[in-house]
């Protein structure tokens, strides 16, 4: 069954005991935490082995699992770290953004290659490396994902298909989804008003307040065998964000997409 989480970074104004917290009362099974440097460090990876112990204790005092991490850059120095961390914490995939520009045929290459390095890497340490297309990167829609796919065979290497991305690079996400969901291994979702560059403000982000139509994501997810996790990753939270505020676009997204899984016999 459907495993559904939120990305940490929902809370980034608040430390991962509170988040923690506020996700497990909305109804959340497990959490992707945020490596995210400069925006979110739940997961701090220069002191990942002082906080081991803790992240763990936090995360089984409210019945979450780990599903994932969101460590976002594709630098060496960052990533190694990362999977060290995620095969002790018990972190089974590592997030990242495609990196590179649009449009430029050597970024896409130098990415797909950075990338199956990665793959490589990670695979040592029996952890999965997941990529979104992103809008504006390199890999930003379905072709160019599907360019990445047919270059790195490895294992453990998969698509973190984010649907505001690829609805947001023009495409509708529930009938892009099928052409790339053989290598599916995570899902980022949100909802989002429009085609515009950016996702919205953060209340615009919960799912079911957009126009994506995430049920016909998830129909289509489900139609095709995915059992993964499914993780609401909404970002832009502000210092002036309460907590009440941060948890309501949680619980609002929790609550629509129990609902639209359960309908389809996935949770």
């Amino acid at each position: 069954m459907i495993k559904l989480g939120v990305n940490s970074v929902l809370f980034r104004h608040f430390d991962f005991a509170t988040a923690a917290k506020q996700i497990a009362l909305c109804g959340y099974d497990g959490v992707e935490i945020a490596a995210i440097q400069g925006m979110c460090e739940h997961l701090d990876l220069s002191r990942w082995k002082e906080q081991k112990n803790e992240l763990r204790a936090i995360a089984e005092e409210n019945g979450l699992s780990f599903l994932s991490a969101e460590v976002a850059s594709l630098k060496e120095e960052r990533l190694l770290p990362a999977f060290e961390a995620a095969a002790e914490i018990g972190i089974p995939v590592i997030n990242v953004g495609p990196g590179g520009k649009m449009g430029i045929e050597e970024d896409l290459s130098n990415s797909i290659e950075t990338l199956a390095r990665m793959a490589d890497k990670a695979a040592s340490f029996g952890v999965t490396l997941c990529v979104k297309a992103h809008v504006g990167n390199a890999i930003h829609n379905t072709p160019t994902t599907l360019k990445a796919m047919e270059a790195i065979p490895s294992g453990s290497f998969g698509i973190d298909m984010d649907p505001s991305h690829i609805h947001r690079a023009g495409e509708n996400a529930e009938e892009a989804l099928p052409a790339v969901l053989s290598r599916v291994k995570h899902i980022h979702i949100r909802d989002c008003k429009g085609r515009e560059h950016g996702p919205g403000p953060i209340e615009l982000q919960a799912c079911g307040r957009g126009d994506i139509d995430l049920f016909g994501y998830c129909q289509a997810l489900t139609s095709g065998g995915y059992d993964g996790p499914v993780v609401l990753e909404v970002i832009g939270a502000s210092p002036e964000h309460s907590l009440a505020q941060v948890s309501i676009v949680a619980a609002e997204s929790y609550g629509y997409l129990n609902a639209c899984l359960k309908k389809l016999n996935a949770r």
